[in-house]
C-alpha cells in the first residue's frame, strides 16, 4: 500500500436522505447518527445544506427582554463615552509632552528627562 492511499467513502442519495430523516425524526442527533453509521457530523452538516434543511441546522436564539435591551443601549453610550475621554486624554497628554519639548527647547535642556530634574 501506498502512503496516500486513503479509503474514499460515497453515500448513495438514498442513503444521504434517510439519515437526514432520522435527523428529521429527533430521536438521535448529528453526533449520535455519525457514530452509528461511521460519518462526521460535519459530513451531515454539507448534506444539510445541499438538501436546504435549514430546519435541521443548529439555531441560535437570543431572547432579551426590554430591560436587557435599554440595559444594552446605555452600556454601548457609556463606551461610547469612554472612548471619547480615552482619546481626549491621549490628546492632552501628546499636547503636554509637546509643550515640555518646546520648554526644554527654549530653555536650555537637551532633552524633557533633564527639564523634568531640574
Amino acid at each position: 500500500m501506498y502512503k496516500n492511499d486513503k479509503v474514499i467513502r460515497r453515500y448513495s442519495e438514498p442513503f444521504k436522505l434517510k439519515i437526514l430523516d432520522e435527523l428529521t425524526t429527533g430521536k438521535l442527533n448529528k453526533y449520535q447518527l455519525g457514530k452509528a453509521y461511521g460519518i462526521a457530523p460535519t459530513t451531515i452538516n454539507e448534506w444539510i445544506r445541499k438538501y436546504n434543511r435549514k430546519d435541521l441546522m443548529n439555531t441560535r436564539i437570543t431572547v432579551k427582554t426590554k430591560d436587557e435591551i435599554t440595559r444594552i443601549k446605555e452600556l454601548q453610550k457609556e463606551i461610547e463615552q469612554l472612548k471619547k475621554l480615552l482619546l481626549k486624554k491621549d490628546l492632552d497628554a501628546m499636547i503636554q509632552d509637546s509643550y515640555l519639548e518646546v520648554a526644554a527647547e527654549k530653555l536650555g535642556y537637551k532633552s524633557v528627562i533633564e527639564l523634568k530634574k531640574n
